[in-house]
């Protein structure tokens, strides 16, 4: 029953995103609750970490090396081509570039392990991401976008510290002290994490209902292609470049799925509600295309599990 809710957090995002266009007035009084909500989701994907997971790194370097530099490219770059062609003001380009500049999200790791991908690559990845994400997000939006809006690099490097890395180094620290107990209430962090985000979802829509009734449908179509774009850039890049298609898998998901709730609470505390507007539809829509996208993959087999199959029959 708890899989299952969590399986529809397309719907509970599209539900009471829903109810905060219509009914705006009702999220108003928990406005300044964004950062704390955020840093629950970090702390919940904190505790789901252990050591073993960053000593991984070491088994697939190649791989987390190409995802970790696709990340932190692709998604910015396509960001700004997006926003150009669209002819997005200074406000909503902001807010897809910090969609693009942010680290992976965890909804990946799940995605990853339904679609037969290298699942322990993919945490690995997001941990990598989240933490090089945390000096690399305000540079690349200062570089990008710092002629045409003030980027308070200082700051946000100081709030990443704050609401990334000390909630995950304490959620790896208890998971580490406190190994069977985390292992207990683990099933439930996903709730946790999933309620955080639809009610950062929430907010935001309700401080922009008057804008999205104007440009909504226009953002929410930047933000597919830019999903779209994330995804077939990373699973063609790395194909070129000779990987296998397990690992393929997991860097098209590493790449394409974004960390959009960091996304949409920074561009609310250091720049404006309408720039965290492609955060808030972006987190809608990349569960819902990366839920589909794993249900077609997990369809398909592995030539290299097939392989192995036919090597273990003979």
């Amino acid at each position: 029953m708890l899989a299952l809710i969590i399986q529809l957090f397309p719907l509970w995002a599209l539900l009471l995103s829903v109810l905060a266009f219509l009914q705006p007035e009702l999220f108003f009084g928990i406005r300044g609750q964004i950062i704390p909500l955020l840093t629950i989701i970090m702390l919940c994907m904190g505790l789901t970490l252990s050591l073993r997971d960053f000593r991984n790194v070491l088994t697939n370097k190649k791989a987390l090396l190409v995802g970790v530099v696709l990340q932190f490219s692709v998604m910015p770059m396509v960001a700004l081509l997006i926003a150009w062609l669209f002819g997005f003001d200074a406000e909503l380009t902001v807010g897809m570039l910090l969609v693009g500049s942010v680290a992976g999200g965890t909804s990946s790791n799940v995605m990853c392990y339904l679609a037969k991908g290298d699942t322990a690559l993919s945490i690995s990845m997001t941990a990598v991401s989240t933490l090089a994400g945390v000096v690399l997000t305000p540079i690349l939006v200062a570089l990008l976008v710092g002629q045409t809006v003030d980027v308070p690099v200082q700051s946000m490097l100081v709030s990443l510290l704050q609401v990334v890395v000390a909630p995950v180094v304490l959620g790896v620290v208890l998971n580490y002290l406190a190994h069977g107990l985390i292992r207990r209430i683990e099933p439930v962090l996903p709730l946790l994490s999933m309620l955080a985000i639809v009610l950062i979802i929430a907010i935001v829509v309700a401080l922009n209902a008057e804008k999205m009734a104007q440009i909504g449908a226009v953002v929410a179509l930047a933000v597919i292609l830019h999903n779209s774009c994330g995804l077939l850039l990373g699973y063609g890049i790395t194909a070129l470049l000779g990987f296998d298609r397990k690992t393929c898998r997991t860097i098209a998901f590493e790449v394409g799925l974004q960390n959009s709730g960091l996304a949409t609470a920074l561009a609310m505390k250091f720049f404006t509600p309408a720039a965290a507007l492609p955060g808030t539809l972006f987190s809608v829509w990349h569960n819902i295309s990366g839920s589909l996208l794993a249900g077609y993959w997990a369809k398909k087999p592995l030539a290299e599990d097939a392989e192995r199959k036919l090597a273990e029959a003979k």
